[in-house]
């Protein structure tokens, strides 16, 4: 099922939500030019996509932001949220349904589904940011906005998914801010992405009859664009394992918002 068909159903049932009042800062990320990490086209060339200037927030989503979209919005309570929307995990580092343990305001939320991302998203007018935007703005270190072809970066990157799990992550802010002014896009939490199913669907170019189904196995892994990007091969797999209701204890998001005033 595309994402469309998961946010369609979500605002059938449950609408848009009120408006609540986070306290996060959004970043102008003017467009250019994106390579994705998978995708060639009909002659095994990588394909270069536009990405067009959008807005994304500075830091992810907290529990302190998340609980007001929850007051506000108390269908998306621990206890009154449908499991075809959240699984049996969801929110469950929260005391109750309206609180969360002493501490973690800061912290970014976690256990939360992509459908209440996206609803969240929502209430304020913005939306998830899609796997090219997100990758795009994570391309940058605090130099450059387009860093993935360093080895400094890539390690760095590498370095933290081959870390374990912590059960308490930082608080949003405290990691490393990129050139565009973005945090934590890596070593906090991974991130939910509008399109995050889009791995497992076929490929944008209408010539390209294939599907992105099998590319971890065997020769499938030949149509990376960097074969060294074991952080870009990481993060395509951990969204090939994603379904709409999962909530997992590293997964948070922020959100987006393509034009002005939305």
């Amino acid at each position: 099922m595309k994402y469309g068909l998961n946010l369609l159903l979500a605002l059938i049932l449950f609408g848009f939500g009120a408006v609540a009042s986070p306290n996060t800062k959004m970043a102008k990320i003017e467009g250019g030019t994106f390579t994705p990490f998978y995708d060639k086209d009909k002659n095994g060339k990588s394909i270069s996509v536009a990405v067009k200037s959008f807005h994304l927030d500075k830091a992810p989503v907290t529990n302190r932001d998340f609980l007001e979209f929850v007051k506000k919005n108390p269908q998306w309570s621990r206890s009154a949220t449908k499991r075809i929307f959240a699984d049996s995990s969801y929110l469950k580092h929260w005391v109750s349904d309206f609180s969360f343990p002493k501490g973690d305001a800061d912290r970014p939320v976690r256990y939360v589904s992509w459908f209440a991302a996206i609803e969240y998203c929502e209430s304020l007018g913005k939306t998830l940011p899609t796997v090219q935007q997100w990758e795009y703005v994570a391309a940058a270190d605090d130099k450059v906005k387009d860093a993935s072809g360093k080895k400094s970066y890539q390690q760095k990157i590498l370095h933290w998914y081959s870390r374990p799990s912590i059960d308490q992550l930082p608080k949003v802010t405290s990691g490393e801010k990129n050139v565009w002014g973005v945090y934590d896009m890596h070593g906090l939490h991974w991130e939910w992405n509008l399109d995050y199913n889009t791995a497992l669907v076929t490929g944008e170019s209408r010539e390209d009859g294939s599907t992105n189904r099998n590319r971890f196995c065997g020769d499938g892994s030949l149509n990376a664009k960097d074969k060294l990007d074991y952080g870009g091969f990481m993060r395509f797999g951990f969204r090939s394992s994603l379904k709409g209701n999962y909530t997992v204890g590293n997964l948070g998001f922020r959100c987006a918002r393509t034009k002005k005033g939305k």
